[in-house]
């Protein structure tokens, strides 16, 4: 069984065939799907879906480019949120200067928050980083305590990648390995071992090769990992098995 472990199946892209899709993850042997929230809103309907479905698991927290969702009490808010048991992780939460790079202070604070939040309920974290990924460490340096969570669509370089390993993270692999010019993630899944993977669409985003420019759907998880086996030259069972072992894990063994 696979586990997708950073799915938006929430998204409006869904709306006309949700339950096709969820129903053939399941026969696609896409087994258990994280749903995951980053502001208000989709925090909301990813606790509203994961409530209909016995294999879905949601988390919430706050994106850096919804911050207008942040407030004095938006806090209070999250933790009332994270203390629910059904949710699995906080996140998606980090730092992005694409998008925006005048906030960059509240971005780091925003994150930090979240980062308390994961240690004081013992929750892993949904990192996005986007231009950001040098700032994105020294945060995660800056709490000096071991820290559980994703690196999530990681495309970053390999030396990167062991620092991010070195702080106890996975890093979450997507569709953007199956493209023919992804050479750093590429070399990060040869070069490292596959304890350090779990596997993610960030459907209905980008979705994998030979379906790229089509809407992506959790369905397609075995198509990474085909593609993570012919890199490391091992069967494709293996990477079944050892991501699903690792998000179960990563996940506090609630996913099996």
């Amino acid at each position: 069984m696979y586990i997708d472990t950073h799915s938006h199946l929430f998204d409006s892209a869904f709306d006309l065939d949700r339950d096709l899709v969820i129903k053939e993850c399941f026969n696609q042997n896409v087994g258990k799907l994280i749903v995951v929230g980053f502001d208000k809103e989709t925090n909301k309907l990813a606790l509203e879906l994961c409530s209909k479905y016995a294999n879905l698991y949601p988390t919430v927290g706050l994106h850096p480019t919804e911050l207008s969702d942040y407030s004095d009490n938006f806090f209070v808010y999250l933790e009332d949120l994270i203390k629910d048991e059904k949710i699995v992780g906080i996140g998606e939460c980090g730092l992005d200067y694409y998008w925006d790079d005048s906030k960059k202070d509240l971005q780091k604070e925003v994150f930090k928050k979240q980062i308390e939040l994961s240690l004081k309920y013992d929750k892993p974290l949904i990192i996005h980083s986007r231009d950001a990924i040098a700032d994105t460490l020294e945060v995660l340096k800056s709490v000096n305590k071991p820290i559980k969570g994703v690196m999530h669509g990681y495309s970053g370089s390999l030396e990167m990648a062991k620092e991010f390993v070195k702080l106890g993270l996975k890093l979450g692999i997507g569709g953007v390995l199956t493209f023919k010019n992804a050479k750093n993630v590429k070399e990060v899944v040869k070069e490292l071992d596959l304890s350090n993977f779990v596997l993610e669409t960030d459907c209905p985003y980008l979705t994998p090769t030979p379906y790229r420019g089509k809407r992506n759907a959790p369905y397609y998880i075995p198509l990474i990992a085909k593609e993570m086996a012919d890199i490391k030259g091992i069967d494709i069972k293996e990477v079944e098995e050892t991501t699903t072992k690792n998000a179960n894990e990563l996940f506090g063994g609630r996913l099996l």
